[in-house]
């Protein structure tokens, strides 16, 4: 659901990160900037600024982990007990 206002600091990023995979203009309206893209840009990068993340494009924020959980059910390699470690 897209938010209703404007996000601001950890939020943004957290909505911005999970919108990331559908592209600027989906991330910018679930973020409630709808379609000023330069403005959540703006306020996109400001808040990455103040958590040190060094984010140039959004597609950044995607992390190895996201890629992860979207291959999902694959087969699990594991030893049968903590002795075959």
């Amino acid at each position: 659901m897209a938010s209703t206002t404007p996000l601001q600091g950890t939020e943004l990023v957290d909505c911005a990160r999970a919108n990331a995979k559908q592209g600027i203009e989906t991330a910018a309206y679930q973020c409630g900037y709808g379609n000023d893209l330069n403005k959540f840009a703006s306020e996109l990068r400001q808040a990455c600024e103040e958590m040190n993340l060094q984010v140039k494009e959004l597609n950044e924020l995607i992390t190895d982990q996201d890629l992860l959980l979207e291959i999902g059910t694959g087969e699990v390699i594991a030893p049968t007990t903590a002795s075959e470690l």
